[in-house]
């Protein structure tokens, strides 16, 4: 089922499923900014990544002395969990709590309330996680917004970048065929605010940034304009990333990463894990800007 908000602006829709955005439609300029999901590619759009961010080494993690199996990104995508509990003309709050089958494989009483807002060209989304068991919960969370690339007709993919605000010196981290994080780096920001896209950059899957100084990335045509910008001043990761040779290109706000190679297995050793003490919560957001008029 497909939910609709607006403002001035905008129109944006967020399907029941996953809780996972589904248009950004600007009134001003008549164009659909996110990807509207292609078999050929990837059907996926805006996934919301919970409790997890990428790949469990072997599948698994082990908490108090017991093993649980969690996907990859979580089982908050393509599932049924969230309830709306609040619908206005410019905001929808969607709500998960923990469950019988979310405890079969994360062992922790929680609640999740995602906000979407829309106020004139920008769309906020809100996560408020809330620990309501007994004990320390180990969680992360991440966004996964896709954005058609190219927007205009007759535009070519290598035609765009993405940019940052500061001047940056940070490499990827390479993702090992098995989904984990190799020891390996590849410098991609060497004294630049740019990363030019073109149809191989993501051939060795997701660009992997951990120690960016900007908290905005942005879209742009190289030669024309700005299109939109996602910032992030709440998260400490960032993710780049498209299927190879799709018109499409995802920036991906995360609190937390896939496993090393060298990880534990632990969860409470997990990198980027945050730990949050029992009956407290706290609150995560990035904002999408729409740039063109």
């Amino acid at each position: 089922m497909l939910f609709t908000i607006e403002s001035d602006l905008l129109i944006v829709k967020i399907n029941s499923k996953g809780m996972e955005l589904s248009s950004i439609h600007s009134k001003t300029t008549k164009l659909e900014y996110l990807w509207q999901g292609d078999p050929q590619y990837w059907t996926g759009q805006a996934p919301i990544l919970f409790p997890i961010i990428g790949a469990l080494k072997d599948g698994k993690t082990m908490f108090q002395g017991k093993e649980y199996e969690l996907p990859k990104h979580g089982f908050i995508r393509n599932s049924e969990l969230g309830k709306v509990i609040k619908q206005e003309k410019d905001r929808l709050v969607f709500q998960v709590t923990s469950s019988p089958e979310t405890l079969a494989i994360y062992p922790f009483h929680f609640v999740l309330e995602i906000t979407f807002q829309v106020i004139g060209n920008c769309l906020e989304v809100k996560h408020l996680v809330k620990n309501t068991g007994e004990q320390d919960m180990y969680y992360s969370l991440g966004g996964h917004p896709a954005f058609a690339c190219p927007i205009h007709t007759g535009e070519k993919y290598d035609e765009y970048a993405i940019e940052f605000p500061e001047v940056e010196q940070d490499h990827t981290w390479l993702i090992q065929p098995n989904g984990l994080i190799g020891n390996e780096g590849d410098q991609i920001l060497n004294n630049s605010n740019l990363i030019p896209l073109q149809e191989h950059i993501f051939d060795a899957d997701a660009l992997i940034f951990k120690h960016l100084k900007s908290k905005k990335a942005s879209l742009v045509h190289q030669k024309q304009r700005p299109v939109l910008e996602v910032e992030f001043e709440d998260f400490d990761y960032l993710g780049i990333w498209a299927k190879p040779g799709a018109p499409f290109v995802c920036i991906e706000p995360w609190l937390g990463i896939a496993d090393s190679v060298n990880a534990s297995g632990k969860l409470i050793d997990k990198e980027g894990i945050r730990k949050l003490s029992p009956g407290n919560s706290e609150i995560k957001s990035y904002q999408i800007r729409i740039l063109e008029e």
